[in-house]
């Protein structure tokens, strides 16, 4: 079931009024239900991979907190670990591996081959599977408790709100929200619809028109160069930050309205004035489960320098390879890991050139030119990201340089929908600029009378309908 359908315009509403009406200890039982509807609307087969991946991470928490002996606990760890990794290792990289595996034998004449097999991703796989994990290695670390509830956890595992495309979230934070008894409180319930409708302005009006002209230049790369290259890549990063930013806030929203409190998943990271800085703002619950299962229990920083920056660009690397089997998305890892090692290795160098210079860290138009380098970096690397494979990419890239040749796809034949994307593109960032500079939506929020926050989201919820895109697309990182 897709947020913008209208199943789910149907669906939320039922479960949301459900909720109040029910008594509170009965209400995980109807979210766990609705969870497992919500997924099943996909494709039924798959939630018995959910209810398996949530056994064995229940037991082995359990197990794992009543035993002092070592060696049983990372046993434990070791089960829980082959069951997640194993179900997502097959489901989503076993074709790449073999592919892999097999283009090295061909090369060596080995005869001998790695069958393929004609799997589809479940969706959100790469999300549920990381939560549960983050709540059984806490659990072996005795970072917290675990959750003896079998229906909270199976419901930890399953909200449907976050299901499929994250936030990515930590038991400590969810899992005790499942026991608390919220009320319809109308402030919180219209501040989860204005988060909705700015996913859904997000989602619908600008990265479902986006889209269009974005698959015209990179399904066909051949047909493609200069401005149409620059102009489709430029369209790209702003597809994917609202079609996954739209997923968080909506998935936000929704959870919001019924009283649980999910972690912000993105905060205007195209305003980042450096790479880290740009991970610590975009997809915050992936990078920094990155950071506290993969980067740390490599060493982290705690380590020769050497070794430091091993830790980071593995890291990336892995993160590139979460997001997809396909050689594009390791390229674009290790693009964002250079990055940031680069960047660490320079430090020193670029603050002596800046006192040299005479350049202030606190100047606006050096503080400019900093956000618009580190945008221009996450502009390159969105290529790979974007490309079908590596041969497109390079080409994508070498043809971007020739400004020549005729295309339907160029300024002086811009129709009404390119340009409605690009002032809606204005709006966006303009919305973000106040927020992050002003503190916009914190001051309305507390200083706007309530008519006046009525007439804003009316004004945001008839631009949705009149503007949007209402194909039922699937969102981006689905496919993940």
């Amino acid at each position: 079931m897709l947020f913008n359908s209208i199943e789910f315009i149907i669906f939320f509403p039922i479960v949301v009024a459900a909720y109040f009406i029910l008594a509170p200890r009965y209400r995980w039982v109807l979210l766990l239900l609705a969870s497992y509807y919500f997924y099943m609307c996909w494709d039924y087969k798959y939630i018995v991979l959910i209810m398996f991946s949530t056994v064995v991470d229940y037991t082995a928490g359990i197990m794992m907190y009543r035993t002092e002996k070592v060696r049983l606990r990372k046993l434990l760890l070791a089960a829980s670990l082959t069951t997640n990794l194993g179900l997502l290792f097959f489901f989503k990289y076993f074709n790449f591996f073999g592919d892999t595996v097999n283009f090295f034998l061909d090369r060596f004449n080995i005869f001998a081959e790695v069958p393929a097999y004609d799997l589809l991703l479940p969706v959100g796989i790469s999300f549920y599977t990381f939560q549960t994990l983050s709540y059984t290695i806490d659990i072996y670390r005795k970072k917290q408790a675990p959750e003896y509830h079998f229906g909270r956890f199976a419901l930890f595992v399953s909200f449907f709100p976050q299901l499929v495309a994250g936030p990515i979230e930590r038991s400590v934070n969810l899992i005790p929200q499942f026991r608390e008894e919220f009320k319809f409180e109308y402030e919180r319930v219209r501040e989860g619809i204005l988060l909705m409708v700015w996913g859904f302005f997000k989602k619908v009006v600008i990265a479902d028109r986006l889209s269009e002209y974005v698959n015209l230049v990179y399904n066909h790369p051949t047909e493609y160069g200069g401005f149409q290259n620059v102009i489709a890549t430029f369209f790209f990063s702003f597809q994917i930050y609202c079609d996954f930013s739209g997923y968080s806030d909506i998935a936000i929203g929704a959870a919001l309205i019924m009283g649980f409190r999910l972690m912000t998943n993105f905060r205007r990271p195209y305003y980042a004035p450096n790479i880290r800085d740009f991970w610590q703002r975009w997809h915050i619950s992936l990078s920094t489960w990155f950071r506290d299962y993969v980067y740390i229990s490599l060493g982290g920083n705690r380590v020769v320098k050497w070794r430091w920056y091993y830790n980071l660009f593995i890291t990336f690397l892995v993160s590139g390879l979460w997001h997809g089997a396909e050689w594009t998305f390791v390229i674009w890892g290790a693009l964002h890991g250079f990055y940031l090692v680069f960047a660490i290795w320079t430090d020193k160098f670029r603050e002596s050139a800046n006192k040299w210079l005479g350049i202030s860290k606190n100047d606006k138009l050096y503080k400019f030119t900093q956000v618009m380098v580190t945008f221009a970096l996450v502009y390159f690397a969105w290529i790979f990201f974007r490309a079908n494979n590596t041969a497109d990419a390079f080409l994508i890239i070498k043809n971007t340089f020739h400004f020549s040749g005729n295309s339907a796809l160029n300024l002086f034949t811009f129709n009404a929908d390119l340009y409605i994307a690009f002032i809606c593109i204005g709006i966006l960032l303009a919305v973000e600029y106040f927020e992050e500079y002003t503190g916009l939506y914190g001051r309305l929020k507390s200083n706007l009378p309530r008519a006046w926050k009525w007439v804003i989201l009316s004004v945001i919820i008839v631009l949705v309908m009149v503007l949007g895109e209402w194909h039922g697309t699937d969102f981006l990182y689905f496919q993940f």
